[in-house]
C-alpha cells in the first residue's frame, strides 16, 4: 500500500467520523462507504490508487484486524448477562451455526462449478458468522427489547471465533488437494494441532494479562491509560505468539479475549472500558479491510458474476440463515416476527472478508478457487447493501409489530406469544 493510498484511507476515516451521523440516518454505514471507495479508487482496471495485494503488510493488516475484533468482542461477553437468556445464544450457536455451515456447504457444492467438497465447506464456514457492526443500528436501537439485541450481539461476537477452526481446516484440505507445498496435512493432525496451540496460548495470555493488570491496578503501578495499553498488548501478543508457535492466531485472540474478560477482577473499571483500545484500533483497521474488499474482492465477484453465484448469494442471506435460526429457536417461546427479525439481521461482514482474503493469499486465484471467492464476495457485498439499508426501516416495523402483539396480548389469550412477554428462562 503506497503512501498516497494510505493518505486517502486516513482522510476517508476522518470524513466518516465527521459525517457518520447524517450518513447513518440515510442508512449509509462505514463498511458500505469504504467498500465503494475501494472499488472506485483502487479498482485494478481503472483505479488511480495502487493496491499491491501480494504485499505482506496487506495480509498482516487483515489478520490483525480480525484478531483485535475477536479479542474485543470476546472480552465484552458477560457470563452473568448470558445466563439471563442463555438458551437463545446456546441454541443459535450450538444448533443454528452448525446447520448454517452444513446447509451453506451443501448449496455451494451443488450450485458452484468445479467446487470440491472441501472448498464448499470453506464457503459454508466462511459465510456462517455474522457481523454485529453491520447491524449496529439495530443493536443500539433502545426501542427493541434488550434480550433480542443481546442475543444478536452475543451471537455475532462468538460465532466467528467458533467457525475459525473449520475455516482453517478446510483451507488446509484444499491446499493439500491442490498439491501446494508448505501446508500441514490435515489428515495428519496439523490443523488440530494449530487449534490446540491457539487455545493454550489464548488461555495463558488472557488469564495472565488480566491477573497482571488487575494486580498492578490495585497497587497503583499503572499510569493513566496503561490498562488499555495492556489489553491491546494482550490481544496482539496472543495472536503473534500463537502464529510464532505455528498455532492458529485467530483462535488464540478469541480465547484470550474470553479468558481476559473472565479473569478481570478490578471493580474500579469495567472490562469494556479496558478493552476500548483494541476495539477502537480494530474498528479503524476494519475500514482499511473494507477498502481492500472493494478493491480486491468485489472485482472478482463482478468478473465471475453468473446466475449460480447470484443464486447462491441470495440463498445464503435468506434460507441458509433463516431456516437454521427458525429450527434452533423452535420451542423457545418467541413469536414468528421475532424469529424472522433475528434471522434476517445476521449480516455477513468482516470475518467473511478476512477469511476470503486469506484464501486468496494461500490458494491464489486459481480456476478452482475463483468461483468460491466470487460467491463469498458477492454475498458479503449484498449483505452490506441490503442489511445496511434495511436496518432502520425493519427495526421500526418490528417495534410496531411487537406493540401490536402486546396490545392483542393484553386483550386475549395470546399473552405468552409476544417477544416482549416471553417467560424469563429459569
Amino acid at each position: 500500500m503506497t503512501e498516497g493510498t494510505f493518505a486517502v484511507i486516513a482522510l476517508l476515516v476522518l470524513g466518516w467520523a465527521v459525517t457518520s451521523g447524517p450518513l447513518s440516518r440515510v442508512n449509509i454505514n462505514g463498511p458500505l462507504l469504504f467498500t465503494a471507495a475501494g472499488y472506485v479508487l483502487a479498482n485494478p482496471d481503472w483505479g488511480p490508487l495502487p493496491v499491491d495485494f501480494e504485499a505482506p503488510s496487506i495480509h498482516l493488516i487483515a489478520e490483525l484486524t480480525l484478531a483485535l475484533l475477536l479479542f474485543a468482542d470476546a472480552s465484552r461477553v458477560s457470563i452473568a448477562e448470558i445466563k439471563r437468556d442463555v438458551r437463545f445464544p446456546v441454541r443459535l450457536l450450538g444448533i443454528g451455526l452448525p446447520l448454517s455451515v452444513v446447509l451453506g456447504s451443501l448449496l455451494a457444492a451443488w450450485l458452484l462449478d468445479d467446487v470440491t467438497w472441501a472448498l464448499a465447506g470453506f464457503v459454508g464456514a466462511t459465510l456462517a458468522p455474522t457481523d454485529a457492526a453491520l447491524s449496529a443500528q439495530v443493536i443500539n436501537d433502545e426501542r427493541i427489547p434488550m434480550r433480542i439485541r443481546r442475543v444478536l450481539n452475543v451471537e455475532s461476537g462468538l460465532n466467528d471465533g467458533i467457525v475459525t477452526p473449520v475455516v482453517a481446516f478446510t483451507l488446509a484440505v484444499v491446499a493439500t488437494e491442490l498439491g501446494m507445498a508448505g501446508h500441514h496435512d490435515p489428515h495428519g493432525g496439523g490443523a488440530l494441532l494449530e487449534v490446540a496451540i491457539g487455545i493454550a496460548v489464548g488461555i495463558a495470555l488472557g488469564l495472565g494479562s488480566a491477573f497482571l493488570l488487575t494486580h498492578g491496578s490495585r497497587r497503583n503501578w499503572i499510569v493513566a491509560g496503561g490498562r488499555r495499553l495492556g489489553a491491546l498488548g494482550a490481544a496482539l501478543s496472543s495472536f503473534a505468539l500463537a502464529v510464532a508457535l505455528d498455532g492458529n492466531g485467530f483462535i488464540a485472540a478469541f480465547v484470550a479475549g474470553m479468558a481476559f474478560g473472565a479473569g478481570w477482577k478490578d471493580d474500579s473499571v469495567s472490562v469494556e472500558e479496558v478493552g476500548e483500545l483494541p476495539e477502537l484500533l480494530g474498528e479503524v483497521l476494519a475500514f482499511v479491510v473494507w477498502f481492500l474488499f472493494g478493491a480486491v474482492l468485489v472485482p472478482v465477484a463482478f468478473d465471475n458474476f453468473g446466475l449460480a453465484v447470484l443464486f447462491y448469494a441470495l440463498l445464503s442471506l435468506t434460507i441458509v440463515r433463516l431456516l437454521p435460526v427458525a429450527l434452533s429457536l423452535l420451542g423457545a417461546g418467541l413469536d414468528r416476527g421475532t424469529v424472522l427479525f433475528i434471522g434476517w439481521f445476521g449480516p455477513r461482514g468482516l470475518a467473511s472478508v478476512v477469511f476470503a482474503l486469506l484464501a486468496v493469499e494461500e490458494l491464489g486465484e486459481t480456476p478452482v478457487v475463483v468461483p468460491a471467492i466470487a460467491a463469498v464476495s458477492l454475498t458479503v457485498l449484498l449483505s452490506v447493501v441490503l442489511h445496511g439499508i434495511s436496518a432502520g426501516p425493519l427495526g421500526t416495523r418490528y417495534v410496531r409489530f411487537e406493540e401490536e402483539e402486546a396490545d392483542k396480548a393484553a386483550h386475549g389469550p395470546r399473552s405468552r406469544r409476544s417477544g416482549h412477554h416471553t417467560e424469563e428462562p429459569r
